[in-house]
């Protein structure tokens, strides 16, 4: 079954850089869209970044200029590098992937996945 780990989470402080990694493992896929979405207490999960199989990238206002996205299609795995951090960046970050073939499995059929989530908490 596919997975996506996720890992490069944890604290630092403001101003500081953090630099996420999620790897794809199991089931060989293609994925169409890979990315990153985070939510913060109290809040809905938003939509970072991301960035297509072609190499086209999306970012939030809040985030563009600071975080860059990229991907390795031949690793399956997408990146998200984070600089000039601030405490509003705090939040629980998902590796999102949405693959081009459905994928049946025991619990049904799915072309869409989610890592666990990664912290990233970002101190004054």
């Amino acid at each position: 079954q596919v997975q996506l780990v996720e890992s490069g989470g944890g604290l630092v402080q403001s101003g500081g850089s953090l630099r996420l990694s999620c790897a794809a493992s199991g089931e060989i896929l293609t994925f169409s869209t890979m990315g990153w979405y985070r939510q913060a207490p109290g809040k809905q999960r938003e939509l970072v970044a991301a960035v297509s199989d072609g190499g086209n990238t999306k970012y939030a206002d809040t985030v563009k200029g600071r975080f860059t996205i990229s991907r390795d299609n031949a690793k399956n795995t997408v990146y998200l590098q984070m600089n000039s951090l601030n405490p509003e960046d705090t939040a629980v970050y998902y590796c999102h992937a949405r693959a081009t073939i459905v994928v049946v499995t025991s619990d049904g059929e799915k072309d869409e996945y989610w890592g666990q989530g990664t912290q990233v908490t970002v101190s004054s």
